[in-house]
Parts: C-alpha cells; sequence; structure tokens
C-alpha cells in the first residue's frame, strides 16, 4: 500500500501545475500562499519567497495560461480560478496557512479564504490584501474587450500594469490573452455577501495607487471579526515589486502576531 505524507502533492496532480514552491521550507510552523494580479505569473513572488524563507514557507500559484501552463485554457472568472486554487491547495493544509493577493490576486485570495472557512473547515491564519478596494467595489473597465495594443496602452494610462517587456510585438502577442481573461474576470466578479472573515486581515496599499485609493482599501476592516490593519507604502499600484524587503518584514510580524513561529 502506498502512503503520502502531509504537504505531499504527489495524491493531487493539478497542485503540481498550480503551486510553485521557490524556497521549499520543510521545517516551517506556516506557509504563506500567494496569489499574482492580472496577468502575473508565479514568479511574481519569488522575491517575497527569499525574504520569508525558511521561517514561512511560500506557495506561489501559477494560473493557467501563461508561462509553463501556456498551452492550457485560460480560466476567465474568479470562481473559476478559486476553485483551481483550493483543491490544488488540499494537500498543503497540514499546517497553518495565511493568504496574500495582489490586485486580482486580493479578491481571489479573499474568495479562497472564505471557501476555506466554509463548513468548519480550515481557518486561514491571516488574509493579506494588497492594491485593491474592498471587494464589494466593482471594476467597470471593458479592457478585455479591447484590441492587444489598446488594452496594454488603457493599463499604462491607468498605472495598472507593468508594461516594459509589452513593446516587443511578439512577447505582448504571448501575454496579451491571459491579461485579456484575467481583466475579464475582475470585471465580471460580483461579491456575495456572507460571513465575516474569522481571521485577521491585514490591507496594503501603495500612497499613489490609482487604482486602488487608500479609502477603498480601508473598507477591507468591514469583511473580518477579527483583527485589521492598514498599511500605506510609498509608490503606486505596483508599489510591492521595489519593496519586497519591507513587505516581508510586515508579513512576518503579522504572522507573527497571528501564530508564535
Amino acid at each position: 500500500m502506498t502512503t503520502h505524507s502531509a504537504g505531499d502533492p504527489r495524491p493531487f496532480p493539478s497542485s503540481r501545475l498550480w503551486i510553485r514552491t521557490f524556497y521549499p521550507a520543510p521545517q516551517a510552523r506556516m506557509r504563506l500562499l500567494c496569489l499574482p494580479h492580472a496577468g502575473g505569473s508565479a514568479t511574481a513572488y519569488f522575491a517575497l519567497s527569499r525574504e520569508l524563507a525558511p521561517e514561512v514557507e511560500v506557495l506561489a500559484v501559477q494560473y493557467p495560461g501563461r508561462q509553463d501552463r501556456r498551452n492550457e485554457p485560460l480560466l476567465d472568472s474568479i470562481e473559476e480560478l478559486r476553485d483551481g486554487v483550493a483543491e490544488a491547495l488540499t494537500p498543503w493544509l497540514d499546517r497553518p496557512i495565511a493568504l496574500f493577493g495582489h490586485s486580482m490576486g486580493a479578491v481571489l485570495a479573499y474568495e479562497v479564504a472564505r471557501l476555506l472557512c466554509q463548513d468548519g473547515g480550515t481557518l486561514p491564519a491571516h488574509l493579506f490584501v494588497s492594491g485593491r478596494g474592498n471587494p464589494a467595489q466593482g471594476v467597470n473597465m471593458p479592457l478585455d474587450e479591447l484590441d492587444d495594443r489598446a488594452m496594454i496602452t488603457a493599463l499604462d494610462n491607468l498605472g495598472g500594469t507593468d508594461i516594459g517587456l509589452l513593446a516587443d510585438e511578439d512577447v505582448l502577442r504571448m501575454v496579451a490573452p491571459a491579461i485579456r481573461s484575467d481583466y475579464r474576470a475582475v470585471r465580471t466578479y460580483r461579491h456575495t455577501p456572507g460571513p465575516l472573515l474569522p481571521c485577521p486581515v491585514t490591507a496594503l496599499v501603495g500612497d499613489a495607487d490609482a487604482m486602488a485609493p487608500v479609502e477603498e482599501v480601508d473598507k477591507w476592516r468591514a469583511y473580518t471579526s477579527a483583527d485589521f490593519r492598514l498599511k500605506v507604502f510609498q509608490g503606486g499600484h505596483f508599489y510591492l515589486s521595489k519593496q519586497f524587503h519591507k513587505v516581508g518584514e510586515l508579513v512576518y510580524d503579522r504572522l507573527s502576531y497571528s501564530l508564535s513561529i
């Protein structure tokens, strides 16, 4: 009879597709599931993984349709992405787990946390939401209906994506479908009221983020019955990419507050 240890993804093939560990930390007492922004990939959290290892093991999510998953069908709804992430997470729930999401990843992390809490399930140790207003705030930007170049130009004007490499037409052609699919998921998402999260929530935002004004990010406090903190960093929507050290310190501090690690 074959046996599998807790945290072993082998019985769950989807887990190996969805979840990456850049700095495996088998002795860590806490795991942090990190969900990327629209158009992003697991590598967005490489630096944060390095900052938190070996005390916290970072699990970075890789959505379908990009990088090594580029030949898989895209998922263009938050609900489909949530269900895929939750299923893949199953073998990793043998230790306390927290969630961190940026922009689209923030509302996705929130929905995964809600799913984990259902029916007396796994209680997340903490939820970190970054660069996103409260989940009831709709995003009425039909960017996914534009052609590739117009979509990228609109995002650049909004400060909504890092377009450095997208000036190359070949790169743009390769990544535009994933960006379009993700923004369709963002635009069509509708929050369904439900019980407050029983875990602490920390909201992070850049002070010059036009897509997520500080006052809207602060409204996340209404979605938890536990402790809430708001942390404002210098920068715009992608403040995170230049401040992984400070963000890592904050995350570690808050996780230490939630659970001695």
